[in-house]
This record gives C-alpha cells, sequence and structure tokens, in this order.
C-alpha cells in the first residue's frame, strides 16, 4: 500500500475498509490521484504540519459524477461532512444546496446565502432555535419523530424520515437505518405521520430515507428504497422521496441511482440525494510530519498528528490511505502514533514504510470528510490549517493560536 516517491509523482491513494477484511468481501481498489507530491512538501513547508489540503479538482470531479448517476435529482450536501466556506461556497456555485443538521450549519447556510430548497434541516432533536432559522430560511424540515410534527413552525415544508430497520455493510456506529438507531419513524406509522402534517397545515413533501455512511453494498439501498416504495398504497402520490447519501467512495452511483428513480416512480416523486463524505473524502489529505521513532512491544512511527486532527480512526475504526513522501529501500512495519497521551491515539496500524527519519511527511488520504470537521481542541491543541490547491494554493483557514483557544473563557 505504500512506496516511497519523488518529486512531480502524482500520488494515487488506494483504499480498503477495515470492515471487507473482517467479513471477507471483495471489492476491487479505489485509486485518486491527487495533488503531486511535490507540491504536498510544498504545503508542508510553507504552511507547516498537521495540515489539510484538499484539490479543487477532485472537488468538482466527485460533483460531476453524481451528477451523470443522478440526473436532474436535487443534490444537498451534508455539510457535517466538510463544513468550511470556501468548500461550501464552491459547491453552492455548481448547484449544490446544503442538509444541515446543527445551529451552527445552519448559520453557515445563511452566511454563504442559501435558501428555499437549498436548505434541508435534519436532525433527531432539534432545538427552537434551529426551528426558528430553519423557517426564516425557508427550509424544507426532515421530520425524525411523530412527536415533531406539534413543534414544527407553521406552514411548514417536511419530509418524513423513515427508518427501514436493515442491517447494512458498514461500522454500527454508522448505520442509521438499523432498527436499533436513534433515527426516523417506523414504516408502519410513516403513513400516518404525513397524514398529521397535513391535518396541522403542513406542507408534506415526501418521504426520506438515510441508511448510513461508507456502505459498500449496492443491495442495502435496493432493499431500503424497495421498503419505501412499499408505503406507496398507503401516502398516495409525493412530490419528492429523498434517498439520502451514504455511498461508498467507490459505490456505482449509476446502479443506485437506478433504483432510486424506480423507488420515486411508485409515488410519482422527484428524487433528492444528500451525499456528504461521497463529495470531499477523496479530495482532501492530512499531513503529518515524522517527529520520532520508539520500540515496545511494537514499533511506533511518531508524528504530529493523532486524533485530535483525525478522530475516525479511534472513533470507528476508520482505515485512511496512508503514503510516504519520501523514498527507501529499508520497508518496515510501524503503527502510526499520535501526541495524545491516549492508548487509542494511532492513525493506522502495521503500516509498511521505507525508513523513516525525522521530519519526513506522510500524507493520510481519504481525510476530505469529517477530518478538520471533527478536529478538536483537546489537550490545548490548536485545529489544524486547512489550504485549497486550485492551480495555486489558498488558505481557507488558518492555523489557531493558543490565545484562539482560550478567547471565549473568563
Amino acid at each position: 500500500m505504500l512506496s516511497g516517491f519523488l518529486p512531480g509523482d502524482r500520488i494515487v491513494y488506494r483504499r480498503t475498509f477495515i470492515e471487507c477484511a473482517s467479513r471477507g468481501a471483495s471489492r476491487p481498489p479505489y485509486d485518486r490521484a491527487v495533488i503531486a507530491s511535490d507540491l504536498l512538501l510544498d504545503a508542508a513547508e510553507r504552511f507547516g504540519t498537521p495540515l489539510y489540503v484538499y484539490d479543487a479538482a477532485e472537488l468538482d470531479a466527485a460533483v460531476g459524477r453524481v451528477r451523470a448517476a443522478f440526473g436532474h435529482a436535487r443534490v444537498s450536501y451534508a455539510m457535517k461532512a466538510n463544513s468550511n466556506l470556501t468548500v461550501l461556497r464552491r459547491l453552492q456555485a455548481r448547484g449544490i444546496g446544503f442538509e444541515c443538521v446543527s445551529l451552527g450549519e445552519l448559520h453557515r447556510a445563511r452566511e454563504v446565502g442559501a435558501r428555499g430548497d437549498d436548505v434541508l434541516v435534519n436532525g433527531p432533536a432539534k432545538s427552537a432555535e434551529e426551528y426558528t432559522l430553519g423557517a426564516a430560511l425557508g427550509a424544507t424540515f426532515i421530520v425524525d419523530r411523530e412527536e415533531e410534527v406539534a413543534l414544527l413552525p407553521p406552514r411548514s415544508r417536511a419530509l418524513v424520515r423513515v427508518n427501514p430497520a436493515l442491517d447494512v455493510s458498514t461500522h454500527d456506529h454508522l448505520a442509521t437505518g438499523a432498527a436499533i438507531s436513534k433515527f426516523g419513524v417506523r414504516l408502519d406509522v410513516a403513513a400516518d405521520v404525513l397524514a398529521a402534517l397535513r391535518a396541522a397545515g403542513h406542507d408534506a413533501r415526501g418521504l426520506h430515507v438515510h441508511i448510513g455512511s461508507a456502505i459498500r453494498d449496492a443491495a442495502d439501498f435496493e432493499r431500503a428504497f424497495a421498503r419505501l416504495a412499499d408505503l406507496a398504497p398507503l401516502t398516495g402520490p409525493l412530490e419528492v422521496l429523498d434517498v439520502g447519501g451514504g455511498w461508498s467512495l467507490d459505490a456505482d452511483l449509476h446502479g443506485i441511482a437506478a433504483r432510486a428513480r424506480e423507488a420515486a416512480s411508485a409515488f410519482g416523486a422527484q428524487v433528492w440525494v444528500e451525499p456528504g463524505r461521497y463529495l470531499v473524502a477523496g479530495a482532501g489529505a492530512l499531513l503529518t510530519r515524522v517527529v520520532g521513532l520508539k520500540r515496545t512491544g511494537r514499533s511506533f512511527a511518531l508524528i504530529d498528528a493523532g486524533m485530535t486532527e483525525l478522530l475516525r480512526p479511534m472513533l470507528y475504526g476508520a482505515q485512511h490511505p496512508v503514503q510516504a513522501l519520501w523514498s527507501g529501500a529499508d520497508v518496515q512495519t510501524y503503527d502510526l502514533a499520535g501526541p495524545a497521551c491516549e492508548s487509542g491515539d494511532l492513525l493506522a496500524r502495521d503500516v509498511r514504510l521505507p525508513e523513516p527519519h525525522v521530519g519526513a511527511v506522510i500524507a493520510v488520504g481519504e481525510a476530505g470528510a469529517y477530518g478538520a470537521s471533527m478536529s478538536s481542541t483537546y489537550l490545548t491543541r490548536s485545529r489544524p490549517m486547512e489550504v485549497l490547491w486550485d492551480g495555486e494554493w489558498s488558505v481557507i483557514r488558518r492555523r489557531e493560536t493558543p490565545q484562539d483557544l482560550w478567547a471565549t473563557e473568563v
């Protein structure tokens, strides 16, 4: 998976899932060419590490792949994947709306000028402030529980989120359509919730389903869409069938889109989709430097990034592709250990690396989603700078100073 690179080489991030190995699943490799290694090394030198770097061309290409598969479907970006304002503005310029799951994300949507059908308000426990701001933006609310009908602002537009009660091919923490998850209403009450919305004077536009994230098996989506289509005799015609997102980066989007259109046709509805990670993950990498080597019961490459910069490996065992930006013949196996005083602060295990040296730069791939957005100031560590390559480097988030971290404390 790892090899040395020379200046001018194109880095190819090769992706495998922990879950594929553990369940014996077979999946062809996922390849994504990103920024040339000499440019990544230049960025690390100019801006320091840890550093998030993004490839504007890959952001655009991901939008193109979704458009090619889903045609005229309305696309709303799940903002939680990466909420940087520059990223949001770039997506918005390409006709993408936003799915928001917090008051802060709604403020970001307003900041970039999103209104009406370009804003969805989702989440299982919305606050009064979220209802108020969502209504001011003319957003469509995704109703997650029966009691929410009475909480909506007057004459709201709404979709009913349905829980299809499926076991799907992803980590348990990412399986939002499982029967035991906290999301959505049961299939047997969905039609009643739609009726209750109409009786309360709301615009019940349709149904919504989102079964999880990083889902590998297209059959999972087909089963979810089919269960929603089974509701058509109970609901009658609908305006919208929102089929969420959650596609793995190597998913058969055209096949998933075809199944979504079939399900929507049962209602005479338009398809809406909500990709998050799919749009931004492959465009981003986290650059980190080696600060030392250590051997205990295992061999460690100590690096300057860890759980405070990229939480996914610790949170749900995510496996990110890793590339050494140096060459060498003595290749050995290392764990990438971050600086936190936490045993779980490891970005990767059993990584094959040319012999590392202090200052060597490592690129952790597929980090454009849930990387910077989940980064924290735990241990009073400053969150990383973010930069975008679009023919030249531009800083899209400055590195925090220690004073920034306690500026709100009294």
